[in-house]
């Protein structure tokens, strides 16, 4: 398999302004998350109020994703990135100017409509941009951008610790507002002669949500994608959710450290795992055209004893080893999404799809912390949680075998 093509002039400067505002992204979003005490000092609420700071951005982002995939697909995308950082920005810096709970609830519905409308823009843009042999590992690097930003979220509380609840927000918004002028004058939609083959489409103009809905919905490589990413979602939050608890029970860790473990082993080797993944997604890819499927199959397939090794064994060191290499085996799945999705789905209606599985991610994501409280509750093994958690990453495997590439997809 070759690939006749010339990578525009501007692909990896794209990747590069979108990896800071990816990280804007999920950085604005979490860091309320880690300053619930400041917050609910300045401003009082229970913690069922609290939690549904979180809840009702999830709700609004997972009910606004596949309109907003429409969005990019319907209009130029780098203006919808455009739009979205500096209407978040904005959202951003109003949080920190909320005075009440309904003021801080109404910024939290506004932040998810928002965000909502970047990732399946950013990454259809990288798509475009990138339609070869450095496709899957475009999108890693992009998506590292989002791993830091998310382990940048503990900002927000220490930030709120020295300068009161309000700052981070008031500075991290500013910051948004200020990088959105820089990619305004910075991001364009991908040369013409990038688009000549039709591969990586220029916004077309007639495009109908139902249409777009209806085409992904008789694929049937769609509909399988569709339930592996949402199983993946759970097998995924089972892991994430319950790690700090085992690690604080089996080695007796205390809390912060446990939690520093579960997560700080687990996204550095995400990082890694995003590029390795993609990489070596992209080389194998030039003579293999289910490359950036088999790469996925093998990482789920590494990922999910290391969910049981990591659960069972009474070594710390054994227990953390394992943790890196689900981290790291696992998102050879995220640096290869959308390149999976742009073998299977019609050009036109990329970003839509990928909205749609955001829309499932996010469904998936409230419902698993639901019911991972509910099973704390009745005081369920922790083993049996991650033997549930690996059982559905590695069916997750076998229906990512199933899925075909259409016959007119490119490389």
């Amino acid at each position: 398999m070759t690939f006749d093509y010339k990578l525009p002039a501007r692909a990896w400067l794209i990747v590069g302004l979108l990896w800071i505002v990816g990280l804007l992204n999920y950085l604005d979003r979490v860091m309320i998350t880690t300053m619930r005490l400041s917050i609910k000092e300045a401003i009082p609420m229970t913690e069922a109020q609290f939690g549904l700071l979180t809840t009702v951005f999830l709700l609004v982002y997972a009910a606004l994703s596949p309109f907003a995939g429409y969005l990019a697909d319907r209009f130029n995308r780098s203006r919808v990135i455009i739009g979205s950082l500096f209407f978040w920005s904005l959202v951003t810096w109003l949080t920190g100017h909320a005075k009440t709970y309904e003021q801080l609830l109404l910024t939290r519905a506004l932040m998810g409509l928002s965000e909502a409308c970047y990732i399946p823009a950013a990454l259809a843009l990288i798509a475009d941009y990138h339609r070869g042999p450095t496709r899957s590992f475009a999108t890693g690097v992009h998506l590292s951008g989002v791993v830091v930003g998310s382990a940048l979220g503990g900002l927000g509380g220490w930030l709120a610790e020295r300068h009161g609840w309000s700052f981070a927000f008031n500075l991290f918004g500013l910051v948004g507002i200020g990088y959105s002028f820089v990619i305004l004058a910075l991001l364009r939609g991908p040369p013409a002669e990038a688009q000549a083959d039709g591969r990586a489409p220029a916004v077309l103009p007639h495009i109908h949500f139902r249409a777009a809905i209806a085409s992904l919905f008789s694929q049937r490589a769609f509909i399988l994608a569709l339930g592996f990413w949402g199983l993946l979602g759970v097998g995924g939050w089972a892991v994430t959710g319950w790690m700090p608890t085992y690690l604080n029970e089996q080695f007796h860790l205390p809390q912060g450290t446990a939690g520093l473990y579960a997560t700080g082993f687990i996204n550095f080797a995400s990082l890694l795992g995003m590029l390795i993944g993609g990489a070596w997604a992209d080389r194998w890819n030039l003579t293999n055209e289910r490359a950036r499927i088999l790469v996925p199959v093998i990482g789920l397939s590494v990922a999910a004893p290391a969910i049981l090794l990591a659960s069972t064994t009474p070594v710390l060191a054994v227990a953390l080893a394992a943790l890196v290499c689900y981290g790291l085996a696992r998102t050879f799945v995220d640096a290869n999404m959308m390149p999976i999705l742009c073998l299977i789905a019609d050009p036109r209606y990329r970003a839509t799809g990928y909205g749609v599985l955001n829309f499932l991610a996010c469904i998936v994501g409230g419902t698993t912390i639901y019911v991972g409280g509910l099973l704390r509750d009745a005081h369920v093994n922790v083993s049996r949680v991650f033997q549930f958690g690996a059982l559905t990453v590695a069916v997750c495997a076998v229906l990512l075998w199933f899925i075909k590439p259409r016959r007119a997809a490119p490389g």
